[in-house]
């Protein structure tokens, strides 16, 4: 995104997180793991992504104990890792990267707080920013112990994105949606990630719980196919975020080349599915089909 577009951006939301889920609505959020099965791949792929659709990616920095991921991602990350990718060669990747949508890193805790010659979460942060990402999504921290990486995320303009259990309610829900930016991530079912059959009764549950707090909700964990992303928008969601359906693209396909076709039609898919739940909204609600129960 150029330095002009992310000026006006901000000039109407907190964020170009925000303003890409809010300007594209309904948007389409995509996952995939840098380095699997290699950088050079994952830029071809990231890019045809964002000609797909793809109004945020999602991009996946390998750490070795992945706890909130299914077995898809978790051989992505041990692929990547293979590979021989490092925090720095990500950051390598996503300078020489050209989308028009926002990108976010999504990984965990110790990768950020180990990256600087001391336990300090400061140098990743500010090496992100400096990288051209636009937030970062950290499963497996607390609201409770954020402080420190809201700060340094304020300070360098990124936003801290939080995942929403479905079972996240009360106290709990209040704290982390006061410390959440550009979008809160819904999970849609308990568990880890992976492509389900359908979509989990839990997401709208989860959305009509979430309906009073004013920042956008995308929600993920299962998504894999268009008629996903119409019922999820339908039941309120502001976005749907996809990515084991799309990393198995990435491992059957034969060739690079046969990934970059099939992740560019599959976005175009994914945002067609979400957009047809947005246009569902404005038909009679007694006309709409009942959602599948899991």
């Amino acid at each position: 995104m150029t330095d002009e577009a992310r000026s006006e951006n901000d000039a109407a939301y907190d964020s170009d997180v925000e303003a890409a889920i809010r300007e594209n609505h309904p948007a389409l959020v995509t996952y995939i793991t840098a380095g699997d099965p290699s950088l050079e791949d994952t830029k071809a792929y990231v890019e045809a992504l964002d000609r797909g659709g793809s109004d945020l990616i999602e991009l996946g920095l390998p750490f070795s104990e992945p706890i909130a991921e299914g077995q898809t991602i978790q051989a992505a990350i041990n692929r990547a890792l293979a590979a021989g990718t490092t925090p720095d060669g990500f950051f390598e990747l996503v300078e020489d990267l050209e989308t028009e949508a926002p990108l976010l890193v999504m990984t965990y805790y110790n990768m950020i707080l180990q990256y600087g010659s001391e336990a300090d979460v400061r140098p990743f942060v500010e090496r992100a920013a400096e990288a051209g990402l636009s937030g970062i999504i950290v499963p497996d921290l607390p609201a409770e112990e954020s402080d420190p990486l809201r700060e340094a995320c304020d300070d360098n303009g990124l936003d801290l994105v939080f995942i929403i259990a479905p079972t996240t309610e009360g106290e709990r829900l209040d704290s982390i949606m006061s410390q959440v930016s550009g979008f809160a991530y819904v999970q849609a079912r308990l568990g880890t990630t992976g492509a389900r059959a359908n979509v989990s009764g839990a997401t709208h549950d989860s959305l009509a719980r979430l309906s009073e707090y004013d920042v956008p909700k995308a929600v993920g964990f299962g998504v894999s196919k268009g008629e996903h992303a119409t019922e999820i928008v339908e039941a309120g969601a502001d976005g749907v975020i996809v990515g084991s359906a799309l990393i198995d693209i990435i491992s059957s396909s034969e060739t690079p080349g046969d990934a970059v076709d099939a992740l560019e039609a599959k976005a175009a898919e994914l945002k067609r599915g979400a957009r047809r739940g947005a246009d569902s909204l404005t038909v009679d609600p007694e006309e709409r089909p009942e959602p599948e129960q899991p």
